[in-house]
């Protein structure tokens, strides 16, 4: 595990840079872009700022990125600089107090609609990674069995009868042409469970049910495969 404070410490990196590089850059890519956040000019931005990397040493700092990276089974923590003292060995305990500050500070943040750090895993053996895992299980589990996500979506299909609108061509060339009058292709809008916001939901909620190592996470996240 390493720790890092904001453009305070260094710290050896004994992976490859250049994957960690690859993998950070597409994390910024894909980021949230929020007008309260960021600039035009960090927009443009193409490369990661999470982190520097300095090739000469091997080592790893810290920018004005709060949070932590998981890469190849390594844990970097990216910590506040209010939080560092030089004079002393950042310890798992400190780690996890920094997390729980940071949490603190979210849930009081105006700009952020993040939830207040009420949970049942809040002891040492739970990391800042874990916390937001459950966070994830917690919220999305109370948003979801209040109603159902159900969405229009557009489908294509081969029916006995027209319901939504004919595809033509695909009707003469694929059906009459070959004998298969009574069957018409239609495409329509359907109300339905099994859309794309739900799919994301399971995708996500796999990945991190994959991930986890809390038990009580896991039984949470569990919920959702039956769900839908």
């Amino acid at each position: 595990m390493i720790n890092l404070f904001e453009y305070q410490n260094k710290e050896v990196f004994d992976g490859d840079f250049s994957e960690l590089e690859t993998f950070l850059d597409d994390i910024w890519l894909k980021r949230e872009k929020s007008g309260f956040y960021f600039t035009a000019d960090q927009d443009r931005i193409e490369s990661q700022r999470f982190l520097q990397f300095l090739h000469k040493t091997n080592e790893l700092k810290s920018n004005k990125y709060i949070g932590v990276i998981h890469f190849e089974g390594k844990k970097i923590n990216l910590l506040p600089k209010i939080l560092y003292n030089q004079n002393e060995k950042c310890t798992d305990e400190n780690v996890h107090a920094a997390h729980l500050h940071v949490l603190w500070w979210l849930s009081y943040c105006r700009k952020v609609k993040f939830p207040n750090y009420q949970t049942s895993i809040g002891n040492t053996k739970s990391d800042f990674f874990e916390i937001l895992i459950y966070l994830f299980s917690k919220y999305t589990r109370e948003l979801l069995s209040n109603t159902i996500y159900q969405h229009y979506e557009e489908e294509q299909r081969e029916l006995s009868f027209i319901k939504g609108r004919i595809q033509i061509s695909e009707y003469i060339t694929e059906n009459l042409a070959k004998g298969r009058w009574h069957k018409i292709n239609c495409t329509y809008d359907a109300f339905v469970i099994d859309n794309h916001f739900n799919r994301i939901i399971k995708q996500v909620t796999t990945m991190l049910f994959n991930t986890t190592e809390n038990w009580d996470n896991k039984r949470n996240l569990e919920k959702y495969f039956y769900t839908g």
